[in-house]
């Protein structure tokens, strides 16, 4: 026999032992997958089974129409205080961050040069007096003079305007008499409005302007202040009506997870033109912030509440489901949820005035509504969110062989004659 055949006889048993060992593991897999016990019926999801849900009933009451916003707190005023004349710095008399009333002493600057200019002036102004008395008496000299025909007229003449002169030099004099006590008292530098007061931006010692931007310290006003917010454009008709109302419209601002009341204050001004980049109307609150609770550029929540609806059919908002061509909410009647299409009002505090589609009274479905269709079964919780289970049919004890007929009410004869 050649070397080729004995090469194809060997090749041809190692191929077949190779399949058998193959079809062993198959056959060993299959046995081990085929003995596992199936899953627990109690880890299935019975089908068809009762949906549990929470309901609310339909009330009658009392809903605020209210508009919704983000506001910016914002000041009344705000004024950076700055010198109005040049010299030193020569007292501080502020503490930072500090409430100041009106007309409070804040910082002085060295007044010794604008002293001097005061008298300066004074002095000039009592020299152009003197004159000017000196003038007068002249002239009332010359006037008797010219009645007994002792003087020319021109001479007369001249003195008036002499006269004349001396009274405008006189005046200059007071007007740079005024000037220099005006400037003088620019040296003390006050604060123009009440309010706090900012970071020091000039220390002692330093040569101030009245040029500087920055300053020396700002001063802003905290009662009372603004909270500056925006209305949507569909709104603002309903907003201009409840404003040229008979009384002012109140408005909240809540913090920042819209739960709790920082301030309430009133409805002060609407702006005069929509914003076309946004669509939204400016509009201006004005609180007492006697607390100040509101701090400017602080961003806050903003409720204004436009009227009141009183006697008016109320839902929870969480109750209303929204398709692509109707709003619906879901009524449990009996045992069934059932779909029902609603007309909704203005919404307030989580609730949702509804027009038409439901009764006072009806059970609206709050929770569990993602296991709904309608007419679905449901059960609804007691008080303690417990279910009441369906009655279950007796089972067999243990060993027990169960009568066919047994427990059904099936009335069975005599057992047969052998």
């Amino acid at each position: 026999m050649s070397s080729s055949a004995l090469f194809s006889r060997a090749r041809a048993k190692w191929l077949l032992l190779l399949a058998a060992i193959v079809a062993a593991l198959v056959f060993a897999w299959y046995q081990f997958s085929g003995s596992a016990a199936p899953a627990p019926m109690s880890h299935r999801m019975a089908f068809g089974a009762p949906a549990v849900v929470r309901v609310v009933p339909v009330q009658r009451a009392a809903l605020d129409v209210q508009i919704k916003s983000i506001g910016t707190v914002t000041p009344l005023n705000t004024v950076v205080v700055q010198s109005r004349v040049n010299g030193v710095l020569e007292r501080v008399v502020f503490t930072e961050g500090a409430v100041v009333e009106q007309g409070e002493l804040l910082a002085e600057v060295d007044p010794l040069p604008y002293k001097a200019q005061l008298e300066q002036a004074e002095g000039q102004l009592q020299q152009s007096r003197a004159t000017l008395e000196n003038a007068r008496a002249d002239l009332t000299l010359y006037e008797t003079l010219w009645e007994q025909d002792s003087i020319a007229r021109q001479q007369l003449s001249d003195q008036r305007a002499m006269v004349n002169e001396l009274l405008g030099t006189v005046r200059a004099n007071q007007a740079a008499v005024d000037d220099a006590r005006l400037q003088l008292s620019w040296t003390r530098i006050t604060a123009p409005l009440a309010g706090r007061l900012g970071l020091r931006k000039v220390d002692q010692g330093n040569l101030v302007t009245g040029s500087e931007a920055e300053g020396i310290v700002s001063i802003t006003q905290m009662q009372p202040i603004a909270v500056n917010f925006t209305v949507p454009e569909v709104d603002v008709p309903t907003l201009r009506r409840s404003f040229l109302g008979s009384g002012p419209l109140k408005v909240e601002v809540l913090d920042r997870n819209d739960q709790q009341v920082i301030a309430t204050g009133e409805l002060t001004t609407l702006d005069n033109q929509i914003d076309t980049a946004t669509g939204t109307l400016r509009v201006r609150g004005q609180f007492a912030n006697e607390d100040e609770a509101l701090f400017p550029n602080q961003f806050v929540n903003v409720r204004l509440r436009l009227s009141t609806l009183q006697d008016v059919l109320t839902i929870p908002a969480d109750a209303v489901q929204f398709g692509s061509s109707r709003t619906y909410v879901y009524v449990v009647e009996g045992t069934q949820a059932f779909v029902r299409e609603v007309t909704l009002g203005p919404s307030a505090d989580g609730k949702v005035a509804v027009t038409d589609g439901l009764k006072q009274g009806e059970q609206v479905v709050l929770e569990g509504l993602d296991r709904l269709r309608d007419g679905k079964e449901v059960v609804i919780p007691d008080a303690n969110g417990e279910v009441a289970r369906p009655p279950q049919t007796a089972q067999a004890a243990p060993g027990e062989r169960r009568r066919p007929g047994a427990g059904t009410g099936e009335r069975r004869g005599p057992p047969p004659a052998n």
